[in-house]
């Protein structure tokens, strides 16, 4: 089957170091709380808030050997008063779970955005 899986975090700044390490412990999360290997994995959509600018969120799941998935990042939609400084994701993966035994993960001050599906 083939299910998305969502997450987000807050990242400290913009800056190179902060939007991977984030995206790092983002993606990092997300694989593990769901039980998954790359090549579970179909795609990745990235956002991030328009003030984060210094990196492509991406990169991190490259480090992380998503050499083989395709992957793209965009800009998040420019909300006035939204939470600054979030990555998030979209996965498209391949599992036998059942939809509502995915694992959604929302970190730091993300955790505000989905008090509904945080985990």
């Amino acid at each position: 089957m083939v299910r998305a899986v969502r997450g987000a975090i807050q990242v400290d700044a913009d800056d190179h170091d902060s939007i991977v390490a984030g995206t790092t412990e983002l993606v990092s999360a997300i694989m593990e709380r769901n039980d998954l290997t790359t090549d579970d994995v179909i795609s990745v959509l990235f956002t991030a808030t328009p003030d984060l600018t210094a990196q492509f969120p991406a990169l991190a799941a490259r480090k992380l050997g998503f050499h083989e998935v395709p992957l793209i990042c965009c800009t998040e939609i420019d909300v006035p008063g939204a939470l600054p400084r979030v990555v998030r994701l979209m996965a498209h993966v391949e599992t036998d779970r059942p939809r509502a035994e995915m694992q959604h993960v929302y970190l730091r001050g993300a955790v505000a955005l989905r008090q509904d599906i945080a985990q």
